[in-house]
Parts: structure tokens; C-alpha cells; sequence
């Protein structure tokens, strides 16, 4: 395989907002490797770029999570926001079902359930597309784990809410998930908003989700996964600590695990 060659193809491209999109890419000719849900790859695609000796074709690459379940042996699933003045995420914007692009055939990461106890209750903190590994954990062990799990979502509009309507019907579908989008610009809707607004920190701190189960959370039963804006993952880490809770690190554990984005 040439690492420096689009070595998959578009199988489907949903436009969500005029900034956000979700691909599925499939291998051509080699096989996905199996991952845990929670972890990355890269996309890449050929951009000409100007340098000394002139116009040069050069393969750009991104990590992103992913978003499907390492049971979806056929294709990896990615939610992409796009960076107007990025040099990769414009031409991703651009591609259409059957366009070929490079996948990395290496999937990594540690921001996976490895280090959370099965019994204890996962609190999945987001903010924009910091959801895409929330996706591939929940599609992969939600129903498997029986393990309780809840989802805080927090984006500026509405229209920013990817896989809302998918996490609207596993709420009602499985007992153990709690799912609560929150935005903090609701001025901005065409139709009023009637969730809930602010940040997600207020959401931890109004108990919803102790409400919604009728179990109080503390350390000894509960872990936390933050990802997304390193601002909100810095304040909800605060809230975290002054409650008891530790940041899982390599040199010791804790309930506080996070995957800053950008």
C-alpha cells in the first residue's frame, strides 16, 4: 500500500450544517484493522500547495475519531467540521459519494472504556464534534454493557447537533441512556428552542442526570469523558475535581478522562 495515495473511497456524505458533515470511507483492496471504540485515524487528500520550487501536490492528513462501531466491518464513519482556512478540511467538504481519499490504515488512541470499571455509570461530556467518539461508544456498548450512560451535548445551534435524532431514539429505546442537548446561543433559532441552554457545566451542576437515574453521583460510582473545546473540558475538569473526582493520568488512576480537540 502507498502511504502517500488515496487508498478509499466515499461510500456516503450527509451535510448537516453548512460547517459540519459526516463521511463513511471505505479500504479499496485491504481490510479495516479492529480498533475500540473511542479511538482515531487519519483522512487525507492530495492538496497542491506553493513552496520554493513552485506548485507541489502534497498528501495532507488529519486525525479524527470515529464515529461508527468497530462491529461495522465494512466501512469507518467521521464527523468533520469544517475550517474554512484549513488546508484539508475544505476539500474534504468538497468530496462526493465515489471520490477516493486516503485513510490511515493505523487506528489509535487510549480514549476508549479500557480504564472505567463495567459497573460504573459514564457521564460523555461534548462540545461539537467532540461527540464522534461518544457515537462509536455508545453504538458499541450501550446495549451490550448495561452499563448506565448519559451524553451532554453542547453546541450554538441547533443545526450543530449531529446524531441527534439518533441518540433521541436510543434514549427512548434503551433505559440506560440519558441524553441532554444544551446550546448556548437559542436566540439564534428560527423556531424557539424548548431544551435546555447554557453550557454543559450547568448541566452537571443543575443534577439532571442524577434526576433522570435516581442515583447520586460521586467518584466511587461514576466516570467521566470530556471532549471538545479545551475550554469547556478545563472548566468541567474543575467542576470535577472540586467534587471529589481525578484526572485518569499514566501515572495514576482517576475519574476523569478527557481528548482535547484542536
Amino acid at each position: 500500500m502507498n502511504p502517500t495515495e488515496p487508498n478509499a473511497v466515499v461510500l456516503h456524505k450527509l451535510v448537516l450544517a453548512t460547517d459540519s458533515f459526516i463521511l463513511r470511507v471505505a479500504p479499496e483492496g485491504w481490510e479495516l484493522p479492529q480498533f475500540k471504540a473511542g479511538q482515531y485515524t487519519t483522512l487525507g487528500l492530495p492538496v497542491v500547495q506553493q513552496g520554493g520550487n513552485g506548485r507541489a501536490q502534497k498528501l495532507v492528513r488529519r486525525a479524527y475519531s470515529i464515529c461508527s462501531s468497530p462491529e461495522e466491518k465494512t466501512y469507518l464513519e467521521f464527523y468533520i467540521r469544517l475550517v474554512a482556512a484549513g488546508a484539508l478540511t475544505p476539500n474534504l467538504a468538497g468530496l462526493k459519494t465515489g471520490d477516493r481519499v486516503f485513510l490511515g490504515p493505523k487506528i489509535a488512541g487510549t480514549f476508549t472504556l479500557d480504564a472505567i470499571p463495567p459497573e460504573a455509570n459514564l457521564v460523555m461530556i461534548a462540545t461539537g464534534t467532540g461527540i464522534a467518539p461518544f457515537m462509536s461508544i455508545v453504538r458499541t456498548h450501550l446495549a451490550a454493557s448495561g452499563k448506565k450512560m448519559a451524553i451532554l451535548h453542547g453546541c450554538r445551534h441547533s443545526w450543530d447537533l449531529g446524531y441527534r435524532d439518533e441518540l433521541l431514539a436510543m434514549q427512548r429505546l434503551s433505559g440506560n441512556l440519558y441524553y441532554c442537548p444544551v446550546l448556548d446561543m437559542p436566540e439564534k433559532e428560527p423556531v424557539p428552542w424548548q431544551g435546555r441552554t447554557g453550557f454543559v457545566q450547568g448541566i452537571w451542576k443543575s443534577g439532571a442526570i442524577e434526576q433522570a437515574w435516581g442515583v447520586r453521583l460521586t467518584p466511587d460510582n461514576t466516570h467521566a469523558m470530556l471532549c471538545g473545546n479545551p475550554l469547556m473540558i478545563e472548566s468541567m475538569t474543575k467542576v470535577l475535581l472540586a467534587e471529589g473526582y481525578k484526572e485518569h493520568t499514566k501515572a495514576g488512576a482517576g475519574q476523569i478522562h478527557t481528548e482535547k480537540y484542536w
